[in-house]
Order: structure tokens, then sequence, then C-alpha cells
């Protein structure tokens, strides 16, 4: 069997029903297997990092790993940032790339790159296939590396001649990975102590990053939180892994977060970290505790846990089946004065205003989005001022409803993962929140969409410029602007159309209902452009 249909066949075994790419010479036989299998759909984008952000997205919305082609050379370098974004965030993707031939390799010759060697610091394995009959155990191990313990990307460089070769194959071996074999169920020893000192907490608290999402423990997350009354607390990434319209949710920490979130911490007694790195932007360099405090740092990866706090209880191992262990001997815990304090903690949201205005508000425009659509819908932020609006007034719900670059940010982002998503959970409404400055990194990727056929509201925030750096350059350098302001802009809207994109453009708040309404009841891809005021921060 052919070399290029084997990789094919094995994506469809793995449950993946679409990949995003690009072709070029080095991987065409790739291509000709995906001509023969229609069971795996091609999304050919416009530029090879839209493929893996698309990956990204499909792998996030689905639960499942998402897979992106790229050529060699400069095909598989322009896949690379997407895919350090998607190892930032612990997203499971399958990279495959062509390579030149195996006798050219390391002759400089045309579009050749050391890729496997450029993505060493930023995959979870790589691989460079030195011989067709490995490539069976290279997919299998590929797969399992990708989705197993934490999540990442797994990038395999396959020379142009071992695709076209032809090897005897039946199914894809069992996997063997000396070495390789990540913490599943957490030491029964310290889930007895975390409970133990659990029984007598007066102000426990969760902090729920993006690893309770990535686990598949969002239901036990809340069952947890529910039978203790235990309050929670979600990073970004953790957002949508409990309704914000709980009582029991206390808050957004971090950089994108909620300025209460600090004192709350320092009052706990008791502190579950579940799932979550807490990388700088999440802690703000807050990594003081109150000695009292009891703290459980929960983890698939042990060398997260300890990195920012002195852990007390370590719990190693899948956080679904963690927590499960956790619901069998939680009881119901008098929390309720605690609760009510952390309820006056938090910031009074103002009512919600429409009226005419020269420009749009986007914070008001996110609550007016939130108030059309339910927990089933997908929004999809980009980087910058519109990442922190879009976190912090929109009240997530839902299982795989938040989805951004948190740990790399990286500008176009939104665009191709909202496509990625609208194909990992067909039926969902998707939503692209992005500014001016991040839909130019991947601009093209409208005309993917568009031919995508798939529904995604695209809404873009125009503020004429670099927004977020431009509020840094406030903070920092006392408001000298340089490098910020876009002296020409395009036509947005008339690009979206030129696409064949349906959409509007308005200027004030009255006009966001109707516009949206719009969006949604279009049957297609429809692209909202909200003009918004320079002066207008979220910091």
């Amino acid at each position: 069997m052919r070399v290029a249909d084997i990789v094919i066949k094995a994506l469809q075994e793995e449950g993946i029903t679409t990949v995003f790419g690009h072709p070029g010479g080095a991987n065409l036989p790739l291509y000709d297997a995906l001509r023969l299998c229609p069971a795996v759909r091609h999304v050919l984008v416009r530029n090879e990092q839209a493929a893996a952000h698309a990956a990204s997205g499909y792998a996030r919305a689905s639960g499942k790993t998402g897979a992106c082609f790229a050529t060699s050379g400069p095909g598989a370098t322009n896949l690379m940032t997407g895919i350090a974004t998607a190892y930032m965030d612990s997203i499971p993707m399958i990279a495959i790339t062509g390579q030149v031939k195996t006798d050219l390799i390391g002759k400089d010759v045309f579009q050749e790159a050391d890729v496997v060697g450029a993505t060493d610091s930023f995959t979870k394995h790589n691989y460079l296939v030195k011989d067709a009959a490995d490539i069976p155990r290279i997919l299998a191990e590929a797969f399992y590396i990708a989705r197993t313990g934490r999540p990442g990307p797994v990038l395999i460089d396959i020379p142009r001649d071992i695709l076209d070769a032809r090897i005897p194959f039946s199914a894809l071996p069992e996997v063997n990975i000396p070495g390789y074999n990540p913490t599943v169920k957490g030491h029964a020893g310290q889930i007895k102590r975390a409970l133990q000192k659990l029984s007598s907490a007066k102000r426990p608290i969760i902090l729920a990053g993006g690893g309770v999402i990535a686990a598949g423990a969002v239901v036990e997350l809340r069952e947890f939180a529910t039978r203790g009354r235990i309050p929670v607390i979600n990073t970004l990434m953790g957002l949508g892994s409990f309704p914000m319209g709980s009582d029991l949710f206390a808050g957004l920490m971090g950089y994108h977060g909620d300025d209460h979130v600090k004192e709350i911490l320092m009052m706990s007694d008791y502190l579950i970290i579940a799932g979550s790195r807490l990388s700088d932007r999440a802690t703000m360099n807050f990594k003081a505790l109150s000695p009292e405090t009891t703290l459980v740092h929960m983890d698939i990866d042990p060398a997260e846990i300890g990195k920012v706090f002195d852990h007390q209880i370590p719990v190693v191992g899948d956080l679904k089946q963690i927590l499960k262990k956790f619901n069998e001997k939680v009881t119901l815990m008098d929390t309720g004065e605690w609760i009510e304090t952390l309820k006056a903690m938090k910031p009074r949201e103002e009512p919600l205003v429409i009226e005419k205005t020269q420009t749009i508000c986007p914070k008001t425009a996110m609550r007016v989005l939130s108030q059309k659509v339910d927990y089933r819908t997908i929004l999809v932020a980009d980087v910058g001022q519109n990442q922190i609006i879009a976190a912090r007034n929109f009240p997530y719900s839902g299982e795989r409803m938040y989805m951004t670059s948190g740990g790399l940010g990286t500008m176009g982002y939104s665009l191709p993962a909202a496509i990625g998503a609208s194909f990992g959970a067909p039926g969902r409404t998707v939503v692209s929140v992005v500014g001016d400055g991040g839909l130019q990194m991947l601009l093209a990727e409208l005309g993917t969409l568009r031919q995508s056929g798939n529904k995604v509201v695209v809404m873009l925030l125009n503020n004429n410029r670099l927004g977020m750096v431009r509020e840094l350059q406030d903070d920092q350098f006392s408001g000298n602007y340089f490098g910020v302001e876009w002296e020409l802009s395009p036509d947005f809207l008339k690009i979206a159309q030129a696409y064949d994109i349906k959409g509007r453009r308005i200027f004030s708040n009255d006009e966001l209902e109707g516009a949206i309404d719009e969006a949604l009841a279009s049957e297609g891809a429809f692209f909202v452009e909200c003009m918004v005021d320079p002066a207008d921060n979220c910091l």
C-alpha cells in the first residue's frame, strides 16, 4: 500500500473528518490519497499558518485531534507559528509536512528546510521519516502522543520518495513507547490527604484552567463544586468550564480578569488548582498565599506543579479521573457565609443601555451578542483588546464555548480557528471576534471561509490601529504613540463582499441588535464591521 494512502487511512481511523492544508510538490502524494478518500474532507487554506490554526479550532471544538498539511520549505515554515500556538495551549494536533527526497536532505536543495530541528522546542514530539517501513509505527505513536498525557502537537516530516513508496500494510500497530507512560490515576494517598484537609476548610476555592476542558472534565468539575458548594474562579483558558451565571462563580483571574480575584485567593484557606499552568498572564506575578492556605494542585503534567506556588498536596493525573474520585467522597460544606462574601466582592454589572452613539462601544457589542445566542455558541477571540473585551463581557456557560490563543498570543488566530471550529462542531453557532490588526494577519482566509460554505459570523472591532499596543504605550511610555496607527486601511466590508460574503458596517450602538440579528439569521458566513472609538480602552 502506498505510504500516502496509509497516512490518510490512519487519519480516518483516528476519527478525523477534516484536514486543513495547502499542497506543493513535496506533499502531492498526500493530496492524491485525499482525492481517493471522500470520508476525509480537505479544506484548502490561503496560508499554511491558517491550516494549523484551523486544525486547532477543529480540535478544540470537537475534542478530537486536529490535522494539517504543508509542503516542504516555505510551506512548512509557514505552518510553524500555528504549531507553536497549539503547543502553548496544549492542543492535540498532527502536522504532516512534505520534505525533499531522502537522498537530497542536507544539500540545500529547492524548498528544503530542517522543519524537525526548527520545531523541536514547540512540538510535543516530532519525526523525520527515514524508512517507509517505519510509517505505521510513527503514525500510531504520533496520534497516541498528541492526545495522551498533556496534549500537544506532533509533527511528522515525510520525504517525497517515502510518500510514494509502497509497503505491506494491514493496520497500525499497538503503541509501545518505552519511557512514555503518562500518569492517569491520581495518587490515592494524595487524594485522601486533599479530601481530609477539605473537610475542615471554611473558605475553599477552585481555580479551574484550560486543563479541565482538555481533559473532558467539565461535568465532573461542576458536580464537585455543586456537591461541596465550593466557589470557582476561571483562568482565561478555563472559561466555559463553569457557568458564569452560577452563584458559585467568583470571577476571572489574570490579566484579562477581575481585580478582586487576587484578594479572594489571599482570603481563601483551601485552594484547588485544577488544570492550570499558572502562567504569568494568569497570576500577574501573584505568588503569595496566606500561610494558612492548603494548596492542592491537580495536573496531568507534573512539571507544572510547584512552578509558581509551593505545593502542599500535588495530585498528578487525568483530571476527569481525579475529580471522579473527589466526587465519590465530597459532601455539602458550610460555605454559605463565604459565598455571600464573594458575591459582595463582585463588581456590579452596569445596566445595558442601547442608544444612538457616534461609534460602537466594544463592551456593549459583546453584551448585545450574548443576549442573542445560547450556551452552544462558540466564540473565537483573536489577540489584543478584543480578547480581553470578549473574555470580560460575555457570560460563558457552555463547554468549549470560548477559544483564543492564550499562551503564544498569536494575532490572526481567530478567523482560521473559527473556520476549524465550524467543521469540528457542525450545528453550533461560531463567532469570530477580531480587531483590524489581527484580521489583516490572515485576511485572505475570508476566501477559505466562503469556499467552505460554513456559517461563521465575523465581528470586526475596527479602531484603525493596534489598540492593545496603544494602551501599553499609554501605560508604559506616557502616551507617546509610535507604530500603532495605520496610515492606510482597506475597506474591510468591500473585501468581504469581494469574497461573496454578506455583511454590514455599523457606527452606532443602536445598530447592533439589527446587525447581529441579520448575521445570525444568515444561512452562510456574515461579516459585521463595528466602527470603534480609537480611545476606547479595555484595561
